[in-house]
């Protein structure tokens, strides 16, 4: 059922008025704010298409579906919270070196914050990813496999992002992972509420930026003669790959796919508009394995709701309510991001600027 015209406008001036931070991004010359639109497709982009509907799509019974589970805690100006160390996981014994912060780094973790798909500070690492995502002025820290136990966090990893930096093509490093299995930032990927309200009142709006989204390791490529352990690779933006197992014609880790320019909006409401048109201009990037296509931020700290918007965890699902187009992977194209790589899991990585800590814009690496 499509919003009444006149709802939309409140959405804006509720996500305007509350107070809530802008979603989390990086500069305009970021590569997730490339415009793909009309970027070349890979050569290879219907066969690899083919492939992966072949052996089942999305997940979750070829159906895109949208999980809500993130939450993403933003300190406002002068804000401050207790900050605790990070130790490696308590119940697997593990840690990502040298691809995740050292042992013994801090995060800011306020005390209204929250692990994915809880409303506190514990999570079940044996049920969930338990990411855990704080920003602190430009700096984005993300949490992954955590918890949050006598004032120690454990964790499989602590990926700290600056906000300002425009990364090189390798981001925090060649083979290494992050707190997304393809080493890529997960917070700026997200669609926010409140920033499809505001996208809702432009005039054919979008959110600028690519979407982060999933697919089950079996549908994602892999080849051994490429030579990576166990056949595993990426394509960029990515810097890793989890455990892709699927056939090497199918689409690889990282890959940026785009939504076609025709595809069919009848339908559909104003704010998932905005989604669709976003895809079809920035596209989605292959970030992590699972069953899940979707990950969008939650609404616990954003003025908007998805349910004011009315973008349900279904929304893009086949026969969802019957009155539009369902999204399927076949609507998609592989935009041409250059060779695979074969995955070796010996990060590098990118090396700090003493006298800044982090890059800058324009660093060419």
């Amino acid at each position: 059922m499509r919003h009444a015209s006149y709802a939309l406008p409140v959405l804006l001036l509720v996500a305007l008025t509350s107070g809530a931070a802008p979603a989390p991004r990086f500069p305009s010359a970021a590569v997730w704010h490339q415009d793909i639109s009309t970027a070349a497709t890979h050569p290879d982009s219907t066969d690899m298409i083919a492939t992966l509907a072949k052996v089942g799509g999305w997940g979750n019974s070829n159906r895109m579906q949208i999980d809500f589970s993130l939450h993403v805690r933003q300190l406002a100006p002068g804000e401050s919270a207790p900050r605790h160390p990070v130790i490696a996981h308590r119940i697997y014994g593990d840690y990502y070196l040298p691809d995740c912060e050292p042992l013994g780094s801090t995060m800011p973790v306020p005390v209204d914050a929250a692990f994915e798909g809880n409303t506190g500070l514990a999570c079940d690492n044996a049920a969930a990813d338990c990411h855990l995502i704080v920003v602190e002025g430009q700096i984005l820290y993300e949490l992954y496999a955590g918890n949050l136990q006598d004032g120690v966090l454990d964790a499989m990893c602590l990926a700290v992002w600056d906000l300002a930096t425009v990364y090189p093509q390798q981001g925090r490093g060649e083979h290494c992972t992050s707190a997304d299995a393809a080493g890529f930032p997960v917070a700026p990927l997200l669609p926010n509420a409140d920033g499809v309200a505001a996208a809702v009142a432009q005039p054919d709006g979008d959110l600028g930026h690519a979407i982060r989204f999933i697919l089950p390791n079996n549908r994602m490529a892999s080849d051994a003669p490429l030579g990576g352990v166990g056949g595993r690779l990426y394509v960029r933006p990515a810097s890793h790959a989890g455990g892709p197992s699927g056939p090497v014609g199918s689409v690889p880790y990282g890959a940026r796919l785009r939504l076609r320019a025709d595809f069919d909006m009848s339908g559909y409401n104003d704010a998932a508009r905005v989604i669709l048109r976003t895809m079809q201009r920035y596209g989605i990037v292959l970030a992590d394995g699972g069953n899940i296509a979707l990950t969008f931020e939650s609404d616990r700290h954003t003025g908007t709701t998805w349910a004011a918007l009315g973008i349900t965890s279904h929304v893009f699902w086949s026969g969802s309510d019957g009155n539009h187009s369902p999204v399927r992977v076949t609507d998609f194209s592989v935009i041409d991001t250059g060779p695979r790589i074969a995955e070796t899991y010996d990060c590098v990585r990118t090396p700090i600027v003493p006298e800044q800590g982090l890059f800058r814009d324009g660093f060419e690496g």
